[in-house]
């Protein structure tokens, strides 16, 4: 299914919630703005592929996307995800025109995508979005490097509740809409494996799950169900929050 688009910028529409942009002063970026066009993004499109060039960028404005490690005979594992506060492009930054990874949306949202001449002649008049982006794509980074460690250390029950940790936060309210074979395919496990784990997490009365639909019952409990990678990454991001307000405490201010 094709991405959907419209004629709205990130000038015109109103329901702006990706949070890279949110933190843009308009005044700086205002050619930024004018370019982006609001796309609706269908469950399971690929935004970018492995090897292929990176023709459009994508500020994540609602949905899940998923970065995934893409092996020779086909398999994928999850390395990443990005929700609302995320950006699809990222080797862009870099000078780089392939992308090393499949991106696509799990969770069907929508979002603002820009052509990559006009995202790299903007970043050049939009230093704050330079900025921005180099502090999430380290993000990611940690991001992968925690997930690398815990698909080779943690049980999968708790890899399980840490993904839906994760999840949740980047798409708000309780529900999760994902089948247990897509969680498979995520988690680099057999549906099996996966179907034991999401029972001990039903039976602790974490979440219920029915048709490719998860409901978070009880945030404590899956805070407690998961591996200690998720109250890492929490930690290691707030830390580097509290470290940019005291670089730049009128950061937010000025945005």
């Amino acid at each position: 299914m094709p991405i959907k688009h419209s004629q709205k910028s990130a000038n015109t529409n109103r329901n702006v919630h990706n949070k890279l942009l949110l933190g843009i002063p308009a005044p700086e970026c205002a050619s930024l703005l004018k370019k982006l066009e609001f796309v609706d993004f269908p469950r399971a499109i690929v935004l970018h592929d492995v090897g292929e060039p990176i023709k459009f960028a994508y500020f994540v404005n609602g949905g899940l996307a998923s970065v995934l490690n893409v092996m020779e005979d086909g398999k994928v594992i999850e390395v990443g995800l990005a929700g609302s506060e995320g950006f699809v492009g990222l080797p862009l930054l870099a000078g780089f025109k392939t992308s090393a990874v499949r991106v696509i949306m799990q969770v069907a949202g929508s979002g603002y995508r820009i052509a990559t001449s006009d995202f790299l002649d903007s970043l050049k008049k939009c230093p704050t979005l330079s900025r921005h982006l180099t502090r999430f794509g380290q993000e990611m980074t940690f991001q992968a490097m925690q997930v690398a460690a815990c698909n080779r250390l943690h049980p999968v029950d708790r890899r399980l509740a840490k993904w839906l940790l994760m999840s949740q936060d980047r798409l708000g309210g309780n529900m999760v809409p994902l089948t247990q074979d897509f969680l498979s395919h995520m988690l680099g496990t057999r549906r099996a494996s996966v179907t034991v784990a999401a029972a001990q997490l039903q039976k602790r009365e974490a979440i219920s799950y029915h048709r490719g639909l998860v409901r978070v019952r009880n945030r404590r409990t899956l805070e407690s169900a998961s591996c200690e990678c998720y109250s890492t990454m929490i930690d290691q991001f707030e830390t580097w929050g509290r470290e940019v307000e005291q670089e730049f405490p009128l950061s937010r201010q000025a945005s």
